[in-house]
């Protein structure tokens, strides 16, 4: 790679580093509901190990070289730098690198899926670690992997055999894309889910599912498809082939995860909370994903928790396939007083919902009132932090029992210092900084509610069971004729649109909320008017803030845009884009870019107020409404093809002179530094500490929970 191709992979310098505040919810809580959130806090970072060894086989060694030097220098890294012979350049370098690593819990991004490197030579690095013998050793086990960059496509997270990296499949350099799907049918017909496990090719070709488990062989009384453990595979790619499961994944960090999680249920506030926890536990100990399903069932039915919380390998983004999950969890104090405008928005939400562009056949027969609540983040493990949460992501559990939704306030109001904001005009900058929060709360109030709460999945739930009227089919709003596809018995929306769906979903839920927030009675939940249409009222400001806010989004998206492989690396980036197009080819010219300069560096966006009603709602709508349908029937082939298309981005325009423009002008996203909380086992108090929203801060913050944990202590 030449020095400009490279330069968009260095370490952000330096990176946006904000704290979320939560001491003061946290110190409304009684004795007891403290511990339940610091069990699961505990539970939730025990798992950090998982989420870095999916990341990238390095990822864990890089990790624990930071901590190690961190324990070497005490916290003073001018004095470690001394010994070391590293100049202020040097340790500058890697302590931006440490604290974006720590903040994306791996060296590729969270966002984008992209690998960064530091902006230092490996002398500096090789310095540092030469002043501890741990560091030392956990420096050498990177095998070099922190700065390489000789192989571009593995600076990419992707398919093995399309030269990217992957480690949902360990160990298997040779391993094909169609035996993976091949292996994913295989489980799809046993009834296997597979969030929570690995595929690994031996040397001698046994496919063997490596299931996240405590326990390292199947349970006595049988896992989730009974006691056999392994079996041969007749017809299609695998014919002859031996598919083993074994248990025991990561099982020294379940066995942590399911100690705590049952302290957690032994304070839990009632027993659909404590059901809850033991189901957990019991899925974490044994590996069984019926299990986890079952604490999905008691977490929808937890209403108005005081803690909230959830926990599990949950979305499968970053998994290739699509269906393979990350570790996640998180602990969050509820905002009463912002939730109390999320609870009007549920009780609108059945009168909001008809007014989708689709009829009542491709729409749920009930809308099942969810949970919503505005939480402050106390603890997230995972490799990012989302503004809102709409889970469980399990289809049958959705449609027939319900979900929940979360809005993370302090991820929302966390502000980096001194942040630029390229692309909007001077113009409209001023509105555009006054309402971008709020609008984007309302984004994400109807994004997760109405988004991904709308829809009815046609399917053939069993044979010849359907949830629709199977002799007289809908029509298709598309056509004009019945519809002709649908889910057959055991597939599921994940399995059928497969690597595609996240980003698909991504961008339905975002048109949702975009439609839906061009009813003013909606904003008036939010505090914003009298309900009535006024486009030039503070109504007005916070649709417009929101739009603009789309079109920006999709118009930054571009730096996660890989031009070598001409692949997205960001779900909510495809979608984004997608949406930026859709306004760009509205009527009346809704939106354009405008530039002056040839390389577009002054390029803003102009969007017009006066039509977001007309021209602009028409052209959300539009979109909308095909890959609603598209969805709900299961048409994966006509449903790829049209999304492909609107988030196409191609080498010329979009992906050369806009992409420059953008990555000249990009700016470094957030990474948080969260508190850590301890328990005096003596008393039952639990006590919090916060750390500085600075570099050194982050970098503190996780060493002392390493140490916590690693130490086995409460």
């Amino acid at each position: 790679m030449n020095a400009q191709e490279l330069s968009q992979y260095l370490a952000d310098a330096p990176p946006a580093v904000v704290r979320l505040e939560i001491e003061k919810h946290f110190s409304n809580l009684s004795d007891k509901q403290k511990r339940y959130a610091h069990f699961i806090s505990r539970a939730s970072f025990a798992g950090n190990r998982i989420v870095l060894r999916q990341v990238s086989p390095e990822s864990e060694s890089i990790y624990d070289f930071i901590i190690a030097l961190y324990g070497a220098s005490a916290g003073d890294w001018k004095a470690l730098a001394l010994k070391a012979g590293v100049d202020e350049g040097g340790l500058s370098a890697f302590l931006q690198y440490a604290a974006q690593f720590l903040g994306n819990s791996g060296n590729y991004k969270s966002f984008g899926d992209s690998k960064f490197i530091p902006r230092c030579p490996e002398a500096v690095f090789a310095a540092l670690a030469s002043t501890s013998p741990e560091a030392e050793e956990h420096y050498a086990a990177t095998k070099g992997a922190i700065f390489s960059s000789d192989r571009p496509g593995q600076l990419h997270l992707g398919f093995t055999d399309e030269g990217h990296l992957t480690t949902y499949y360990p160990d298997s350099p040779d391993i094909t894309k169609d035996e993976i799907f091949a292996v994913q049918e295989w489980s799809q017909s046993k009834g296997l889910l597979p969030e929570n496990n690995r595929l690994r090719k031996t040397k001698d070709g046994v496919f063997e599912l490596l299931i996240a488990s405590a326990k390292a062989s199947v349970p006595s009384e049988g896992g989730d498809i009974g006691k056999e453990t392994e079996f041969t595979v007749s017809g299609g790619v695998l014919d002859g082939k031996t598919i083993r499961l074994v248990y025991g994944d990561y099982a020294p960090q379940m066995e942590a995860i399911t100690g705590y999680i049952k302290r957690a249920a032994e304070n839990a506030e009632n027993e659909t909370q404590e059901k809850m926890h033991l189901a957990y536990a019991k899925s974490f100990d044994e590996g069984s994903l019926l299990a986890f399903k079952d604490s999905q069932r008691y977490w929808i039915r937890d209403q108005g928790p005081m803690v909230e919380c959830n926990i599990g390998f949950i979305e499968t983004y970053r998994d290739p396939v699509g269906v393979r999950g990350e570790w996640e969890g998180f602990a969050a104090v509820v905002n009463l007083e912002r939730t109390r405008a999320f609870g009007e928005l549920v009780r609108s939400a059945p009168d909001l919902i008809p007014l989708l562009p689709w009829s009542k056949e491709f729409e749920k027969d009930k809308f099942l009132s969810p949970d919503f609540t505005s939480l402050e983040v106390l603890t997230f493990c995972g490799s990012g932090i989302p503004a809102g949460i709409n889970i469980p992501n399990y289809d049958d559990i959705r449609q027939a029992e319900g979900f929940k939704n979360v809005s993370l306030g302090n991820v929302l109001s966390a502000k980096a210092p001194d942040e630029k904001i390229p692309f909007i005009k001077d113009s409209d900058l001023a509105l555009y900084q006054k309402y971008r929060d709020a609008a984007f709360e309302v984004q994400v109030g109807l994004h997760e509610l109405t988004g991904h709460g709308c829809g009815k999945l046609l399917q053939e739930s069993s044979p010849g069971v359907y949830n629709f009227d199977h002799e007289n089919p809908p029509i298709s709003p598309l056509t004009g004729k019945p519809v002709a596809t649908w889910y057959k018995p055991g597939q599921t929306w994940g399995s059928v649109f497969g690597g595609l769906a996240g980003a698909y979903e991504e961008c339905r839920a975002e048109l949702v909320a975009m439609y839906l927030s061009c009813e003013f009675s909606t904003l008036k939940i939010f505090g914003f008017g009298d309900g009535s249409v006024d486009i030039d009222g503070e109504a007005g400001d916070i649709l417009y803030a929101s739009y603009l806010s789309m079109a920006r989004a999709g118009l930054v998206s571009v730096e996660f845009w890989d031009p070598k492989s001409q692949k997205w690396g960001q779900p909510h980036c495809q979608a984004r884009f997608a949406i930026l197009k859709s306004f760009l080819e509205a009527d009346d010219d809704f939106c354009k870019l405008e530039y002056q300069n040839e390389d577009l560096s002054d390029i803003t966006i102009k969007l017009d107020r006066s039509k977001i009603l007309t021209s602009g709602r028409k052209a959300v709508g539009d979109f909308l409404r095909k890959i609603h349908v598209y969805k709900s029937t299961a048409n994966v082939e006509e449903g790829s093809k049209f999304f492909s298309h609107m988030s196409n981005v191609g080498l010329d325009y979009w992906g050369t002179k806009v992409r420059n423009a953008v990555l000249e002008n990009k700016q470094p996203r957030k990474v948080f530094v969260q508190a850590n909380t301890y328990l005096d086992e003596d008393t039952g108090k639990v006590n919090i500490k916060q750390y500085e929203p600075s570099i050194e801060g982050i970098i503190q913050s996780w060493a002392e929970r390493e140490r916590e944990l690693s130490g086995n202590r409460s």
